[in-house]
């Protein structure tokens, strides 16, 4: 499922290619029809981000919800756009850009009410400037959950995955199974910090890197990662390799229907 950077770079992105003119509308698969007839032909005046639900505001009509869960894709491309496939549940289209929607878990026309009540049920986004990590620290504070149980919750933190979950407490030195109301607020005050940091970072560059300077593979003399995630991690799919820092092995176990990875020599109880 995409992190909350992810979604952040698509609101972006159609900011920069389909706002402020009128926008071409359809649902070749069927499912968005109706609502796409009433929006055919509307100006995108704005966009939206929360945690990884993406809005679109169409003038006068409502907003565009998009969560895209574990199989939605959306893409671009430039004009003239390819037939589309009965796959896409949502084409957009103006004189220069195309964007499809594949397999969303959501893909609705909805009021301002019914926005503002997503993000009503929402914790606090790192990469919403209104947002700030005191509301995140209340609920954590409290609670006998895992502190990475917690940092999955969208309800505590939106926008926050699997990867950034791993990363963020290796970043820290915190063991993923102590509970929430162990962590100091000097802690979590440096982990939200990090959190806004790296995930403003894998909006820049469309992926998640993690990796300090220092530990990154030129600076230690070894090869770069592969894998069809990208950047360079620390714990994130490294089970069974050396820790960069201590060499000890990263270990990987099921928490909340998840893989959670971590370095149990840095990340001590």
């Amino acid at each position: 499922m995409p992190e909350g950077h992810t979604i952040h770079r698509l609101a972006e992105d159609h900011l920069d290619r389909f706002a402020g003119w009128p926008v071409r509308v359809s649902s070749p698969q069927g499912k968005f029809s109706d609502s796409a007839a009433l929006l055919d032909g509307r100006v995108l005046n704005g966009v939206d981000a929360h945690g990884k639900h993406l809005f679109l505001d169409f003038e006068g009509t409502g907003w565009i919800h998009i969560h895209l869960g574990l199989f939605g894709k959306l893409g671009f491309g430039t004009v003239p756009a390819p037939p589309p496939t009965d796959t896409v549940r949502l084409r957009l289209l103006n004189d220069e850009h195309h964007a499809d929607l594949r397999g969303p878990t959501t893909c609705a026309l909805i009021t301002g009410a019914e926005k503002r009540a997503i993000h009503e049920r929402l914790g606090p986004d790192p990469l919403r400037s209104d947002d700030d990590g005191e509301r995140a620290w209340q609920r954590i504070s409290r609670s006998r959950i895992t502190v990475a149980a917690l940092l999955m919750d969208q309800k505590v933190v939106a926008g926050v995955g699997n990867v950034y979950r791993a990363e963020v407490l290796f970043r820290h030195g915190i063991d993923p199974y102590r509970p929430g109301k162990d962590l100091t607020r000097r802690e979590w005050d440096a982990i939200w910090a990090d959190l806004g940091a790296l995930m403003r970072e894998g909006v820049r560059n469309n992926r998640i890197d993690t990796v300090r300077p220092a530990h990154l593979p030129e600076a230690m003399g070894r090869p770069p990662r592969v894998d069809d995630h990208g950047g360079e991690v620390y714990v994130y799919r490294r089970a069974r390799q050396a820790c960069h820092i201590c060499g000890t092995e990263i270990r990987t176990a099921d928490l909340a229907a998840r893989n959670l990875f971590w370095c149990p020599g840095c990340q001590s109880a």
